[in-house]
């Protein structure tokens, strides 16, 4: 099986998040603010690592199919 997300970055910004889960910029945004979301604050640039994306889609899928998977 391929990697998850494995066209992006290990550590993405928010536009890169964006683009990831197929969600505008403010949705990306608000996934971020999430008070259980895996943001780093680095500056005051928010960040996610890929890894850390990943566990927590899967935390919060119930029984979906692989996110972010490119076909």
């Amino acid at each position: 099986m391929p990697e998850l997300f494995a066209a992006f970055p290990d550590v993405m910004d928010v536009r890169e998040l964006a683009a990831a889960l197929h969600l505008s910029r403010a949705g990306a945004y608000n996934l971020m603010n999430a008070p259980d979301f895996p943001t780093l604050k680095i500056g005051g640039r928010k960040l996610v690592m890929k890894q850390d994306l990943i566990a927590y889609l899967r935390r919060h899928t119930n029984g979906g199919g692989n996110p972010g998977q490119e076909p």
